[in-house]
């Protein structure tokens, strides 16, 4: 489901197992607790060692995995996925995992993340005589191992993934094993984990928890693990240069319980960026409260380091399915409404602080604003965002809005502050948000500070609206 009052929407997530009677209840599960990094559709994939059986479907993980469904999908290995469409639309083609027959056998993908030269590759495929099935970029990866003259499953993924660029966790699938390869910068998560002597991956540790799994260590960036009736074998298949984490997956993206980036936990993360906004834009006010759920824990932080009174003034809504009738006659805010409201009795007549993880177009923090005085009734709006400026779209695997269409990209502090009608407005600094983050050379800024470490294709440098320093 589009988040409501969010135009930043979630990425992918994506779960495995090899070694498991239950393999595919596992993989329910893990899918179950990442269901917040994509609510669109969510698929599994399971092996008996000798057959494929796939259960995929639009809607959420809960909705469509039924006893009977996982029944279907018997083995001791399973991948699945949880989709948030940020290349190729959506619909039930793209729903992943992908399936496919070729010369060494049967193959299935997971993917999170995006591939920023699939469209030439797709091209190129095409005019060879390709025919694609989907219009998901992941389903590129699947036709060059096809294409591939490697004797060797092994061999034929790593050339692959050589000809592609971009962001990329990816969980493979074959008869008797389960792959695992994270692109050469590292930029999505993806943990290894180990329960009942079973091994599972993720893309957050929170899935792990859910199952009763222990953190075993990341897949690294480059690195291909390969797990099977040998064990865990781990061969570097891509040349990491550099490191560039996305920072986004601590400010909103990842669910606070988890541990990311080499098992940093994002609560804490989330928490210092709250006291390093409070050390940098405290203001005199009677209470501090989040826009939830992501605001959360740096609002407490703020509130701690400004010794200033926290509370949950807005209350959301955690029950919106993925339709809703709007009404025919006009609600002030509705879209706003069905998901958050006011305590009245918390907020009347006081100076409030809010505190956000980020604002991208305006109009939903204007809408905050307003339903913060006009029904909450407070005398002064304070808003804080946990974050810099949010200045460039993301091209890895992250669904945002256009350069246009970011507030901050042509307006400065002020000018935002007075269309969201503001008493005052402070973002994190990105210094601030530097200074937090351990080694943050090794991560990606690039929605702050338009340097974009993965190179584009020259074709693309206009539709993507770029601008290099």
């Amino acid at each position: 489901m589009k988040s409501l009052f969010h135009n930043i929407h979630e990425e992918c997530g994506i779960f495995g197992v090899y070694g498991h009677p239950e393999a595919a209840n596992l993989v329910y599960l893990g899918l179950y607790a990442l269901q917040h990094r994509g609510q669109e559709g969510a698929g599994i994939c399971s092996s008996d060692g000798a057959q494929f059986h796939l259960e995929k479907s639009i809607g959420l993980v809960a909705d469509i995995f039924t006893e009977k469904r996982i029944k279907r999908l018997p083995g001791s290995m399973a991948i699945g996925h949880n989709r948030y469409s940020t290349a190729g639309g959506g619909g039930l083609k793209n729903v992943q995992p992908l399936v496919a027959n070729y010369a060494l056998g049967t193959i299935a993908i997971a993917h999170n993340g995006n591939l920023i030269n699939a469209e030439r590759l797709k091209d190129e495929l095409e005019t060879d005589g390709a025919i694609f099935q989907s219009t998901s970029d992941s389903e590129v990866i699947l036709h060059l191992i096809a294409r591939s003259k490697e004797d060797n499953p092994h061999y034929r993924i790593a050339e692959a993934l050589r000809s592609v660029s971009g962001a990329y966790s990816l969980l493979f699938l074959r008869e008797s094993e389960l792959i695992a390869v994270r692109d050469p910068m590292g930029v999505r998560p993806l943990s290894i984990g180990q329960v009942d002597g079973a091994y599972v991956i993720a893309s957050e540790t929170c899935a792990f928890d859910l199952i009763g799994a222990e953190y075993l260590r990341d897949v690294e960036p480059g690195e291909m693990v390969i797990i099977n009736h040998n064990g865990l074998q781990s061969v570097r298949i891509l040349q990491s240069i550099r490191k560039a984490f996305c920072v986004f997956e601590f400010i909103y993206f990842a669910r606070p319980d988890s541990y990311i980036f080499n098992h940093i936990c994002v609560n804490t993360m989330r928490k210092e960026f709250g006291r390093q906004l409070a050390k940098e834009s405290l203001v005199d006010a009677d209470i501090v409260i989040p826009v939830p759920d992501s605001g959360v824990p740096a609002a407490i932080g703020f509130a701690e380091h400004g010794k200033l009174h926290f509370d949950f003034g807005l209350i959301r809504n955690h029950y919106i399915g993925r339709t809703f009738i709007e009404p025919k006659q006009s609600i002030r805010h509705f879209g706003v409404k069905i998901k958050l409201n006011p305590v009245r009795d918390l907020l009347k007549d006081k100076k409030v602080i809010v505190v956000d993880d980020s604002i991208v177009r305006g109009t939903t923090s204007k809408k905050i604003v307003k339903m913060i005085r006009e029904v909450g009734g407070a005398k002064e709006v304070h808003m804080r965002i946990c974050s810099p400026p949010t200045v460039g779209p993301c091209f890895y695997g992250i669904d945002t809005p256009t350069r246009q269409e970011l507030i901050a990209s042509s307006h400065i502090t002020e000018e935002i502050r007075k269309y969201i009608t503001a008493d005052t407005l402070s973002y994190l600094s990105i210094e601030g948000l530097k200074s937090i983050i351990p080694n943050p050379e090794n991560y990606c800024t690039a929605c702050f500070d338009n340097n974009y470490p993965i190179q584009f294709p020259e074709d693309r440098l206009e539709q993507m609206e770029l601008v290099f320093a």
